[in-house]
């Protein structure tokens, strides 16, 4: 039978998050909440920079296990504040990631009689590009985190076993041209025109399958946005399209960006804007086989970035595991089952406990 105390706690500590407003840049206020809510019983302190740690933050004679979330949402979509319907919870970041942050508070409100040494990360401004995330600088501020065996990045996945991360690249393609009256088209040089040959065969790159750790990660490339023109009777001589790439674990980023560079600049010039490295999936690490064991979970690639990458940079193995479902990150209508709730902190305390 399920534990209908602690789906009501759960849902209603998910539902307490998503009501303090924290959207990328601005999680002071959801820092001093989770902090004023684990302090007293969870030794939670402030680590800087909108992050809070809380138990173990240093390896000692067991193993470490850290579970680690993100307190910043997307801007909102009208879905803030949240609502509770039945059997789900609504509202802006409930799916990515306060569903998680849900489950890890009341974990260290009342701790499971661990085998493992368990601590708790929360750090911000993980949904902007790589180079503004918290956590990175955290590691570094914190060498005991870096000591860890082991991560899990409670992103959403279902509640399945998500496995490394695809690196991506942020790149602005810029098409040049000449200008002119659109009446006396051949005198000038149409950056929109080229920008649309070069779209069309950017179109035309298949996915690239790799294998890497016995999961099939894609390698895609898209135009994700165009901007140009002047005015409707003004050939244009510039037009700019923003390109976005995701590559498999086992490239590097140099490799990432050469492989890019490659496919757009016969066309226009190239900008890379960001890029994040990929996450390596773990190998022969026991713990995450004893998560997969105890919680009787799929495994799959993680076809997304995720801060695992950021782990994986510090030297430390990590995967994905949480409660939220994928398809309903990021979405006005963003929710998450209670079920899932239950299901993320009994697998949890089962993986603990083993």
């Amino acid at each position: 039978m399920p534990d209908d105390g602690l789906a009501e706690r759960l849902a209603a500590r998910v539902l307490e998050l998503v009501d303090v407003p924290s959207e990328s840049g601005s999680e002071a206020a959801l820092a001093a909440h989770v902090l004023d809510v684990l302090a007293p019983a969870a030794g939670a302190r402030d680590a800087g920079d909108t992050c809070v740690v809380a138990g173990a933050t240093a390896r000692g004679d067991r193993s470490l296990v850290l579970l680690a979330g993100h307190l910043d949402t997307v801007p909102a979509q009208g879905n803030f504040p949240g609502s509770r319907d039945g059997d789900w919870v609504h509202g802006l970041g409930a799916a990515d990631m306060k569903a998680a942050l849900g489950v890890m508070i009341e974990l260290a409100l009342a701790p499971p009689d661990a085998t493992v040494d368990v601590g708790f990360v929360f750090f911000g401004r993980e949904e902007l590009p790589f180079g503004d995330s918290a956590l990175t600088p955290l590691l570094q501020r914190e060498p005991g985190l870096r000591e860890a065996d082991l991560v899990l990045v409670m992103e959403p996945t279902g509640n399945g076993l998500h496995a490394g991360c695809v690196g991506n690249i942020n790149a602005t393609w810029t098409f040049r041209g000449v200008a002119g009256h659109s009446a006396r088209p051949w005198l000038a040089d149409n950056a929109i025109h080229r920008a649309g040959r070069g779209i069309a065969a950017l179109a035309e790159v298949e996915p690239v399958d790799h294998a890497f750790a016995g999961l099939t990660f894609r390698e895609v490339v898209s135009a994700v946005t165009i901007h140009g023109g002047v005015a409707r009777n003004v050939v244009p001589d510039a037009c700019v399209v923003e390109v976005n790439m995701r590559y498999a674990p086992g490239t590097s980023a140099a490799e990432a960006e050469a492989r890019l560079r490659a496919l757009c600049e016969p066309f226009g010039e190239v900008r890379i804007d960001g890029n994040a490295p990929s996450g390596a999936v773990p190998d022969g690490n026991p713990l995450v086989a004893r998560l997969i064991e105890t919680g009787g979970l799929s495994v799959a690639p993680k076809q997304a970035w995720t801060p695992v990458a950021e782990f994986a940079a510090a030297g430390v193995d990590a995967v994905n595991f949480g409660p939220g479902d994928p398809q309903y990150a990021h979405r006005r209508d963003e929710r998450v089952a209670v079920a899932s709730l239950v299901d993320s902190y009994n697998t949890l305390v089962r993986f603990l406990c083993a």
